[in-house]
């Protein structure tokens, strides 16, 4: 796929799989910090993500990996941090669950 054409929706969210949360090991997706995507007409994802925590030192490396995981993907990115509402263990998806029980996490 080239840049020039508009990339799926689900395309993008899969690369995002690829963008691990430091801390805890498990992708963004399943962790539940990505609340909204879209792709714009110029083929750029907006991402509404949020954190853990407002004072995740983490920040920028999520993003470098979001710049390599949708690099050919979608022309560019933007990301909204958005911190409401807030993140919280109820917005993790089942597979993220079963991957932090995996890791010795109770959840």
């Amino acid at each position: 796929m080239t840049t020039t054409e508009l990339a799926p929706v689900e395309d993008v969210t899969e690369a995002l799989r690829d963008v691990v949360d430091p801390e805890l090991g498990i992708n963004v997706v399943d962790l539940g910090l990505v609340y909204g995507l879209t792709v714009d007409d110029a083929n750029i994802a907006v991402i509404d993500m949020t954190l853990t925590s407002a004072a995740c030192p983490l920040q920028d490396v999520i993003e470098d990996q979001m710049r390599m995981a949708l690099d050919g993907l979608v022309a560019d990115f933007r990301v909204n941090w958005v911190w409401m509402p807030p993140w919280g263990p109820d917005k993790i998806t089942d597979d993220g669950r079963e991957q932090l029980r995996a890791l010795g996490f109770n959840v």
